[in-house]
């Protein structure tokens, strides 16, 4: 079995994959700190939870935007598991793709994942839409070459930045509006329509510019929390796919091959 962790700046989630099926999926807060043997104390109760076995995981691949997490997880790896982990885009896990941009190398592992799984499930030109801590939009060529893209406040951080900076506007959940209307009569409507269809349309109106950029057809693939809520409220994305970036991670150790020690 293929163990990956996948890293964001908000939360770390480790699934267990037979081949490119998930078996199971765990998440956990990101805390750079957090050593080898926390991340252990935890992880082996959820394994045995599952019926599953250390010996049984084969192979370890970590995938991360938080440099600081990938030392703890190799400790964990080589010190729980014996297995050296493969790091996305280093060694035999390097990404493999063309980066088309100023500093490839500035190239978040999140996005060449989500370019690598998204090229391999999809055919032609592609948009992804990946609802993180950050928003971000990617192209992704008929080739599979990642062509650059767009980094927005993700909706938590938006809200979180309106609510921190003034005296009297309450903390609201993230939900769709209760109706349509885009003219609220209380602050609660009127903050959660400025947050949710303020979102919807940047969304269209960067998608609609991108894909006149790009100059093709290009299908718009959407990952991470929020795609679900969205996708039920605008007809912009061609398809949801909630596990990208895990999928991403699991190509990558296919491709490495064998055991990653």
């Amino acid at each position: 079995m293929l163990l990956a962790a996948d890293v964001g700046n908000t939360n770390v989630v480790f699934a267990l994959f037979e081949g490119r099926e998930i078996k199971a999926r765990w998440r956990i807060a990101t805390d750079p700190r957090r050593t080898g043997d926390e991340y252990a104390v935890w992880l082996l109760q959820l394994l045995a939870i599952e019926g599953v076995k250390r010996d049984e995981i084969t192979q370890i691949i970590v995938g991360s935007v938080v440099p600081r997490s990938i030392h703890n997880l190799t400790v964990l790896a080589e010190k729980y598991f014996d297995l050296t982990p493969l790091i996305a885009g280093e060694g035999k896990a390097e990404y493999g793709i063309a980066v088309d941009v100023d500093q490839p190398s500035s190239l978040g592992a999140d996005r060449a994942l989500n370019t690598i799984a998204a090229h391999a499930k999809y055919e032609g030109d592609l948009i992804v839409v990946d609802f993180g801590t950050a928003t971000t939009f990617d192209a992704v060529d008929f080739t599979g070459a990642y062509k650059g893209g767009i980094i927005c406040p993700g909706l938590n951080l938006s809200l979180d930045a309106l609510v921190g900076n003034t005296a009297k506007l309450p903390r609201i959940a993230i939900e769709a509006p209760r109706s349509d209307s885009v003219i609220g009569t209380n602050t609660e409507d009127q903050m959660l329509i400025g947050v949710f269809w303020g979102y919807v349309a940047m969304m269209e109106g960067l998608i609609a510019r991108m894909r006149a950029e790009i100059g093709r057809p290009a299908r718009v693939v959407a990952t991470g929390g929020l795609a679900i809520l969205f996708d039920e409220h605008t007809d912009i994305f061609d398809a949801v796919d909630p596990d990208l970036t895990l999928e991403g991670l699991a190509i990558l150790a296919e491709r490495a091959g064998g055991k990653a020690n």
